[in-house]
């Protein structure tokens, strides 16, 4: 069973960036395909990213498309989310998981708060 600890929020100006980071825990970390989710104030939680378990195949949503970048390290059972150019709508609680989500492995998420 995995285990996940997202990491990584905070305040930023619309522009800035910041670099999420989702630390697992389980032996077969490496065997899945990972995702970043997020769900804003009064709204369904959403996809935004995906890597499959080598990572050398990512995809994105729309909405982050050429602004975020999803990325894995296998060594250190660890994936990324690097996020440029953030906009206000951006702002949210960014949570990961497998791809398809496992239920028990929701995690505490990590807050983002983009100001205008």
């Amino acid at each position: 069973q995995v285990q996940l600890v997202e990491s990584g929020g905070g305040l930023v100006q619309a522009g800035g960036s910041l670099r999420l980071s989702c630390a697992a825990s389980g032996r077969t970390f490496s065997s899945y395909a990972m995702g970043w989710f997020r769900q804003a104030p009064g709204k369904e939680r959403e996809f935004v990213a995906v890597i499959n378990w080598s990572g050398r195949s990512t995809y994105y949503a729309d909405s982050v498309k050429g602004r975020f970048t999803i990325s894995r390290d296998n060594a250190k059972n660890t994936v990324y989310l690097q996020m440029n150019s953030l906009k206000p709508e951006d702002t949210a609680v960014y949570y990961c998981n497998t791809n398809p989500p496992t239920p028990q492995a929701w995690g505490q998420g990590t807050q983002v708060t983009v100001s205008s």
